[in-house]
């Protein structure tokens, strides 16, 4: 300092801007990143005393137009972002030619640093994790924005053990044309997802890739591909399946597994195609995890508590929310049946398990079917005749800790072309939708009606097919190509999951039109 004011350093003659003011509000404490476009600081706001982060334009390429408008992009797009798991903007500027961003600072250290300093996180921290970060990118992803960067890396863990997801200095909105070349791969190549290597278009199911490969780094330690070089990793993530989950990680479920080959798919059909899906299928593998544990350590006790309450009812009851709470949620959860259902009148068959209408099937005027206990029948045509018919129960009892199930296949593969389990909604309905609960996702099925009568036993002579799904989700809602009038609903199972020997249903919902 001169004469008591403040000095502005030269920054092209001084090899570090630290004690720097930018604006006159901004001090440069300490520099805790850098990248290929710009240098991250702790700074102090001098004006409201607080602690910030500045992103702080390289001097170097500061001139060059498409870079720069690539960085005041990046902080349009995350100033339109408020979300508890998003690095929030605070402000923006340029000093001296040099833009820069003004962010919350975070004081912690990052996914990658807990990665290497740990190894393998717990199952259910992982899991956590991934929904926090899925919930992020949802929130971008629904203002049209794509990271396209999601690496260990670019999330933060603050002090209280929470991810916040950062840098999304190459996120582009889906509503502006790229600035990049084609060809061009922008990304780090560890989580690279198949298209962006090549160059192809990138979404919303690019991000859920990357985030399937950071899950999957945090459950084995390390990354699924090495290579001599960036362009020998990222032909990998085209070309090379990741190795299996369970074997470097034999207590991760099934379940678990399933969602990492689903979100790491090459193939964006067998990929999630949404964010809520994903965050679905997590929320369901973390309640179940927790339950078969009997615990919850670090950040997953915290993410527990945000779960929807049908997934919080997989947990132990001491686990729960307090009883009077479940209690009064549970008398208003049965008033609101009531009321629907005497909305509903006559379009509701009379039986033994009544479905609660959703959200979405009350806007969609579907109305759920009501099936007598023992409407769910095996099917297997193609086979001995018998899939398990003991446990068809299981799949209406609305009980998720029960289920039917297909054989085990040795090897992952049926000897057959497919294998069902359908409903009899006798005498008929206007059939418009069949809703899947399964701890086993990822498996190929077709959903097929038949009119009244006695329900075919030959396949597909007899049958009319609804609807076609190449991956099951968790949780999955499957549309009709339109309502139709049957007696007969049948799931009928084409593929099992990936690295699945068998498929499990614990719960099947019909619903038709009113």
């Amino acid at each position: 300092m001169d004469d008591g004011h403040e000095r502005k350093i030269d920054v092209d003659t001084m090899s570090t801007l630290l004690g720097t003011l930018l604006n006159d509000r901004y001090r440069l404490e300490a520099r805790i990143g850098t990248g290929g476009m710009s240098t991250v600081y702790r700074a102090l706001d001098q004006t409201l005393e607080r602690q910030v982060a500045i992103k702080l334009m390289n001097r170097e390429i500061a001139s060059d137009s498409d870079q720069l408008e690539r960085f005041r992009r990046e902080a349009r797009s995350v100033a339109q972002l408020s979300h508890p798991h998003i690095v929030g903007v605070i402000d923006a500027g340029e000093d001296a030619g040099r833009p820069y961003i003004v962010l919350e600072y975070v004081e912690g250290e990052t996914l990658k640093e807990r990665i290497r300093r740990n190894g393998q996180l717990p199952v259910g921290e992982s899991v956590a994790y991934a929904i926090e970060i899925a919930r992020a990118l949802g929130a971008a992803h629904a203002r049209h924005i794509v990271h396209r960067d999601v690496k260990p890396q670019n999330v933060l863990i603050d002090e209280e053990g929470s991810a916040k997801v950062t840098d999304f200095g190459i996120a582009r909105s889906l509503d502006e044309d790229g600035l990049t070349i084609d060809g061009r791969v922008l990304g780090t190549t560890d989580y690279v997802s198949p298209e962006q290597a090549l160059g192809h278009a990138v979404t919303g199911q690019s991000d859920l890739y990357s985030l399937g490969i950071v899950l999957y780094e945090m459950l084995t330690g390390d990354v699924p591909f090495k290579g001599e070089n960036q362009v020998a990793v990222a032909m990998k993530h085209v070309r090379e399946e990741i190795p299996d989950v369970q074997q470097l990680r034999p207590e991760a479920s099934a379940s678990l597994a399933a969602i990492v080959d689903r979100a790491t798919a090459k193939d964006l059909l067998e990929r999630y195609r949404s964010d809520e899906e994903l965050i679905a299928d997590l929320e369901d593998v973390l309640a179940l995890e927790t339950a078969r544990s009997g615990q919850a350590t670090g950040e997953a006790t915290t993410v527990l508590r945000t779960l929807p309450s049908r997934t919080r009812r997989r947990l132990p009851l001491r686990m729960r929310r307090p009883a009077w709470v479940a209690l009064v949620a549970l008398i208003a959860t049965a008033a609101a049946v009531v009321a629907v259902i005497a909305l509903l009148g006559d379009n509701t068959h009379s039986g033994t398990g009544t479905v609660a209408p959703d959200r979405a099937a009350v806007q969609a005027r579907l109305a759920g079917v009501s099936l007598h206990a023992d409407a769910a029948h095996d099917f297997d045509p193609l086979g001995d005749k018998a899939e398990h018919h003991a446990d068809t129960t299981s799949a209406l009892d609305s009980d998720p800790s029960t289920y039917w199930t297909t054989e085990t296949y040795q090897g992952g593969v049926m000897p057959k072309k497919g294998v069902g389990i359908y409903l009899d909604a006798k005498p008929s309905a206007n059939a418009a939708r069949l809703d899947v609960a399964t701890p086993t996702p990822g498996f190929a099925a077709d959903v097929y009606v038949a009119g009244p009568g006695n329900a075919p036993t030959g396949f597909p002579a007899g049958w009319t097919k609804v609807a076609s799904v190449p991956s099951v989700a968790m949780k999955a809602k499957i549309p009709f190509d339109r309502a139709h009038q049957a007696r007969y609903v049948l799931l009928w199972i084409t593929k099992l999951p990936p690295g699945g020997d068998h498929v499990e249903i614990t719960q099947l919902s019909l619903y038709q039109r009113r």
